[in-house]
């Protein structure tokens, strides 16, 4: 503080009783470590490509009709859903259950491969949006399972442990067996008796009765059941077991 030659105080200084100067706004400044939604964006695609891979292994997977062997039911290029997660839990399949299974053993050696696609398409494919043309499967009905007598005889139905199924799911024109009549077999333990909606058109457990494995597929081939056509849309239906099985 000093006096001026007018005898006036002057107060401009940084003593006591100096006023305060004027503060300064402080800019807020970015937390810190935080990530930009550019450096998550690689985060979040490994995050969404293993939740991908774990519903396609353990969940639902995506597969295409290659063949006519289930018309009507299902219609070649249709994509169906398949359900992977229940036999986690011990669930077998059923009998009237579409199922999906890997080749249990030459049943499809005189089938051609499909193409491999572009790389959008095995992307998909990898994670289960969209079928695999390398994965070597098959789509057919479960008509009996471990420890059932099946008789298919040319001119009748089909029957399982001696009751006859009503089949209004075949395609109109074909017979149960006629064209491929194998007689009376038993399925054995841990095995099913599949076979096509198109019996007139199906390379099924019937055509492979006299080859090593007897035509039966192994419940460890099964890769899941099919549940809903999910694509082309005006295709969109359930695939519900048929009244006819729960007689037999």
């Amino acid at each position: 503080m000093t006096t001026g030659e007018d005898g006036r105080t002057d107060v401009r200084g940084t003593g006591e009783g100096a006023p305060e100067p004027p503060a300064r706004r402080k800019r807020p400044r970015k937390a810190a470590g935080r990530r930009t939604w550019w450096q998550e964006l690689p985060i979040l695609v490994v995050v969404a490509l293993v939740m991908a891979l774990g519903i396609k292994t353990f969940l639902v997977q995506a597969f295409s009709i290659p063949s006519g062997s289930m018309q009507n039911t299902l219609q070649v290029g249709d994509r169906v859903l398949v359900d992977k997660l229940t036999p986690w839990f011990g669930a077998t399949p059923r009998r009237g259950e579409v199922v999906v299974f890997r080749d249990p053993g030459g049943w499809l050696d005189d089938q051609p491969r499909l193409s491999g696609g572009n790389v959008i398409t095995k992307a998909f494919a990898f994670v289960g949006l969209a079928p695999s043309s390398d994965e070597r499967d098959l789509i057919k009905r479960v008509i009996a399972v471990g420890g059932d007598t099946v008789e298919c005889e040319r001119g009748e139905p089909v029957t399982v442990n001696g009751k006859p199924l009503d089949e209004p799911y075949i395609y109109p024109g074909a017979t149960p067996c006629d064209d491929i009549p194998v007689g009376t077999v038993t399925v054995p333990e841990d095995h099913l008796w599949v076979m096509g909606d198109h019996r007139d058109a199906s390379w099924d457990s019937r055509a492979h009765v006299n080859e090593p494995g007897g035509g039966f597929v192994p419940l460890d081939d099964v890769v899941g059941r099919a549940f809903v056509v999910a694509w082309p849309v005006p295709r969109w239906s359930t695939l519900p077991v048929p009244a006819t099985f729960d007689r037999s």
